[in-house]
């Protein structure tokens, strides 16, 4: 019989409601129950048990998910709690299904931001250990020099997040912009990283997450192509092998 049981965070995130990490948190504000009873974190789930969250019964776990990606404007948040965040993700997208972003994009950054209704795709991508490649082109109010390019490819030591960036790879573009490959998603790493070498970022807009790009207009998106959803999946389950950061390259740079 345990073999038919599921943990609630899993089962929410299957039946496409949202992330795993966003179901805990739900589950353990006691806004999830399960047969009209609050349950513990850890709790699982039967086929014939009825979960409802906030009092609305989540259904049969979805077999054709959703994958967008859009562009997402300077003044969105990445959030799907409409009711505090009235600039949020969902209600600027207004999506018929319910889908929720892969991670954040600061309010006043652009670009590509990923959103499903497959929470399990959700964990995989979010995992830090994985190291997938996200890309951005970056302006900012002074001279990029030399040092600063070399300083900020090397790593540079975040002490407000007790924490040093990855080696990355950092590219001069023209005097004011570059572009910066991460592999690693800290708290405004970028804008931190440039504060800490007394340069202040004007505009930030993320260009690529591992294969796929940014190719649509500011406020529009798209669904995934066939082939792009069939390589990510490729480098989700690559990224998980032995990864050299020294190398700076994987095979979707190769592409």
């Amino acid at each position: 019989m345990s073999e038919n049981l599921t943990r609630l965070n899993k089962y929410l995130s299957e039946a496409g409601y949202c992330s795993r990490r966003a179901a805990d948190r739900l589950i353990d504000a006691g806004r999830v129950t399960i047969n009209d009873v609050i349950p513990e974190m850890g709790t699982k789930v039967a086929h014939e048990d009825v979960v409802k969250v906030d009092g609305e019964i989540i259904g049969e776990r979805k077999q054709d998910f959703v994958y967008l990606a859009f562009n997402k404007p300077v003044g969105i948040v990445c959030t799907t709690d409409t009711r505090v965040e009235k600039d949020n993700i969902i209600d600027y997208i207004n999506y018929p299904k319910r889908i929720f972003p892969i991670g954040r994009l600061d309010k006043p950054s652009e670009g590509l931001i990923l959103l499903t209704d497959d929470g399990d795709i959700v964990n995989k991508i979010l995992r830090a250990s994985n190291n997938h490649e996200k890309e951005y082109i970056v302006t900012v109010d002074q001279p990029i020099s030399q040092t600063f390019i070399k300083r900020m490819s090397g790593g540079i030591y975040l002490e407000e997040l007790g924490k040093r960036t990855k080696e990355c790879e950092v590219k001069k573009i023209d005097k004011f912009t570059f572009s910066i490959i991460l592999t690693q998603g800290l708290n405004r790493q970028i804008r931190r990283m440039c504060e800490y070498l007394s340069y202040e970022v004007q505009t930030l807009k993320r260009v690529r997450i591992m294969n796929i790009k940014l190719d649509m207009p500011t406020g529009k998106y798209r669904e995934l192509t066939k082939n792009e959803f069939d390589t990510l999946n490729e480098l989700i389950s690559e990224s998980t092998k032995t990864y050299d950061p020294k190398l700076r390259t994987t095979r979707q740079n190769r592409r």
